[in-house]
């Protein structure tokens, strides 16, 4: 006997249909959700070495001193020079402290970039708060441009309270610049800059 299939099997495919399609979407959203969501985690948490974001610094400071070495790099295929100022700094814990990085865009265009960052050890990313980070925007260099950038930072004394963390002498920040794309490829020229 032929005929069309009948109508409850073509409502399980077509529901069938729907789902995946759902499911599809969904695994999209999830991924384009996914960085997002997992860098708030980490400056929330101070996961994965990253280090925690905060409105000021303590009230007091403790005698507890640690050295902070500064470091920075850039990807392969961004043409910047980039570096610490200062490459270490000894620090009181709770003390609100400025360190400033260079860089310098050495091609023939205006370049944008971005910052990722890190602490090691990684327990001391928990400790280690950035009031304020070039690493929270995206950076525009012209031709020839050099630019210093700060990082406004402190260690929280509750540091000392951690068995795990309290032991702690040295605290490397690092820092990468990656370039960001742009439509057509070509970066964007700072805002209120002509020519």
């Amino acid at each position: 006997m032929t005929g069309t299939p009948d109508a409850p099997l073509q409502r399980r495919h077509r529901a069938l249909a729907a789902w995946c399609f759902l499911l599809v979407i969904a695994m999209v959203g999830a991924a384009y959700a996914a960085v997002p969501l997992y860098r708030m985690f980490c400056e929330a948490t101070g996961f994965d070495g990253t280090p925690r974001r905060a409105q000021r610094a303590p009230d007091q400071t403790i005698d507890k001193t640690v050295t902070v070495r500064f470091d920075g790099n850039v990807s392969p295929d961004l043409p910047w020079q980039f570096g610490p100022v200062q490459t270490t700094m000894t620090v009181k814990l709770g003390e609100n402290v400025m360190a400033y990085y260079r860089a310098t865009n050495t091609s023939d265009r205006p370049i944008k970039a971005t910052a990722a960052y890190n602490i090691y050890p990684e327990i001391a990313a928990s400790y280690f708060n950035k009031i304020d980070c070039f690493c929270f925007t995206e950076q525009v260099l012209e031709p020839g441009q050099s630019a210093e950038l700060p990082v406004n930072f402190f260690v929280d004394p509750v540091m000392v309270r951690d068995k795990d963390a309290r032991a702690i002498t040295h605290i490397a920040v690092s820092y990468t610049f990656y370039p960001v794309a742009t439509p057509g490829g070509v970066a964007q020229k700072p805002a209120g800059k002509s020519g």
